[in-house]
């Protein structure tokens, strides 16, 4: 009888356009599920992807998946209801986890810089440093601060009372904040720490650590350096992707930005199909490793598994595999 009600008002021409938002919105979701998980399912089965570097692709990839089951659900039931509504503790359980989620991946970028700082510039210490102890370490503490962080945000607000029941968004995000009648400035200060310890901090980790590779690698021979950017290049475009949902994010929401509805909605979708699609396509092409992997398993797919059918002969399949893959 208590429930309070949050209208979505971040929504353009929903009545009119409804089942083309669906339509498209369903098959995005579609395509990061599937791109995703075929990372993943590459880096789990094969044993020469079982290394450090890899378990952080996947653990990213993993990441964007939740990400995107945060948002495209109830975003996809709203395209079809008549009213875009949520209940206040559902939206701030929304923020939560989305935020959560969202440092998290911050997190595990650093880690990954890490790791390749380790491999870079330290490979004699690289095999007692990034044993596996401390890869289960650096993924729980990636997952578990930024939870930690924003839970006490999520008592916080909880049960705050709300001026306005109408949020400028599609799904719950900072601006939850503008619907509050007093804003608690120790949770405003605590949210500046947040913003701190699982942003801007792992952001200057990386850039630091990303820094001495280069300049370790600098005085190498050309084949050296070429390997190094390999490695080290789909990383940075994970992380100037990120870093641009993370500017829109601080500029657009949390400062209320005065911008058309139209752009702000445009701009929301770009940002929740752009980065959890590029990840796996960055991380498929980039990597030459999984590259490999996921070119054999393409070919395979295209003749039927690779296992051999009635009328097929081992010696035709294994042929066209090869003639597939140098096709590719």
């Amino acid at each position: 009888m208590n429930v309070t009600y949050i209208t979505l008002d971040g929504h353009v021409e929903v009545e009119k356009y409804r089942f083309l938002y669906f339509v498209i919105m369903l098959l995005a979701y579609i395509l990061i599920l599937c791109s995703n998980f075929t990372i993943v399912y590459l880096i789990v089965v094969h044993k020469n992807l079982h290394e450090p570097m890899y378990v952080f692709i996947a653990a990213l990839l993993i990441n964007s998946i939740l990400l995107s089951t945060v948002v495209y659900p109830k975003l996809l039931f709203d395209f079809l209801s008549e009213k875009q509504i949520i209940s206040y503790q559902a939206c701030v359980f929304q923020v939560c986890v989305f935020y959560s989620l969202s440092g998290s991946e911050f997190l595990l970028l650093a880690a990954m810089a890490y790791d390749r700082y380790v491999s870079i510039c330290k490979p004699l210490h690289y095999p007692t440093i990034m044993r596996k102890a401390t890869v289960i370490i650096l993924l729980v503490l990636s997952w578990l601060l930024p939870f930690c962080h924003l839970a006490v945000q999520l008592i916080g607000n909880a049960q705050t009372q709300l001026c306005s029941t109408t949020l400028k968004g599609m799904f719950c995000n900072n601006s939850i904040n503008h619907l509050l009648c007093v804003t608690s400035r120790a949770l405003s200060i605590f949210g500046l720490v947040i913003l701190f310890d699982i942003g801007l901090l792992p952001l200057l980790f990386i850039l630091f650590t990303y820094t001495m590779i280069f300049i370790t690698t600098y005085k190498s021979c050309g084949q050296v350096r070429k390997k190094v950017a390999n490695t080290c290049l789909p990383h940075l475009l994970v992380l100037i992707n990120y870093s641009c949902f993370i500017t829109f994010d601080i500029i657009i929401i949390r400062l209320d930005y005065d911008i058309s509805n139209t752009s702000r909605f445009v701009m929301t979708i770009q940002m929740i199909i752009y980065n959890p699609l590029s990840n796996p396509i960055i991380y498929g092409i980039k990597m030459k490793e999984i590259y490999k992997h996921l070119k054999r398993l393409l070919c395979q797919a295209k003749f039927g598994g690779g296992k051999v059918g009635a009328n097929v002969n081992v010696k035709g399949i294994q042929h066209k595999d090869v003639a597939c893959l140098d096709k590719v």
